[in-house]
């Protein structure tokens, strides 16, 4: 139990200062404290993982196409609250969902890697929004390529790392294109380039931290409002 397989996402639980990680390629999620584990959930074929202000842990499944909350402690069956309609292209569907992120009102946001969006579920929603791409897979700036990381600001604007276009976009939510922050410039590996970005945070000076996947480094970059 103390080892990980493909691990694909990492949160820090707050309340007791221990970390929780998506352990994909061991289909579980396990919490690690100091030198401690505890399974979480197991058999989930899990991605992306997010917590709220309420207590409660979210997780996508890659498997079934969804993305179930539960009461951090009580893991015992999780609720649906994005997807869990078998895959698909539809609004009440998903396809590979993969990273997510939960804002202030419980909306869920999904990078639907393989719908080539990003969609939002507010709470107890039968279906969801697009809010970045979802005009099939391509580089135009009302297109996405495999979204993966996706994380929104305090001002509501939503990043999402494009991996296969090798960018990060920002989109406002309602707008019908996103605009290019970091990346852009091709395939590659100077200051202005990245390689199949993966995961996208902030710190409390806004600045915006990508994991820049095959490029094997973690970039930083102050990003202008």
């Amino acid at each position: 139990m103390n080892q990980l397989n493909g691990p694909t996402d990492v949160i820090v639980d707050q309340q007791n200062y221990s970390i929780i990680i998506a352990d994909h390629g061991n289909r579980r999620v396990i919490q690690w404290f100091d030198q401690n584990q505890e399974i979480l959930i197991q058999n989930i074929h899990c991605w992306g993982l997010a917590t709220d202000n309420n207590g409660f842990l979210y997780v996508s499944d890659w498997e079934k196409h969804e993305v179930r909350r539960w009461k951090m402690g009580e893991y015992k069956r999780g609720i649906i609250v994005a997807g869990g309609n078998g895959k698909g292209d539809q609004l009440h569907q998903l396809s590979y969902p993969t990273f997510i992120f939960v804002d202030g009102d419980e909306s869920v946001y999904v990078s639907d890697t393989s719908n080539h969006r990003v969609m939002k579920w507010k709470k107890d929603a039968k279906e969801g929004t697009v809010v970045a791409g979802g005009n099939s897979q391509g580089e135009n700036l009302n297109q996405l390529s495999s979204p993966h990381g996706v994380i929104v600001d305090d001002l509501g604007q939503i990043y999402v790392a494009d991996c296969w276009n090798d960018r990060v976009m920002r989109w406002c939510e309602g707008k019908a294109e996103g605009e290019i922050v970091v990346g852009g410039n091709g395939e590659g590996n100077q200051s202005n380039q990245l390689n199949r970005p993966h995961g996208l945070s902030f710190d409390d000076e806004g600045n915006l931290y990508v994991a820049d996947f095959s490029n094997h480094r973690i970039e930083k970059f102050e990003i202008i409002l």
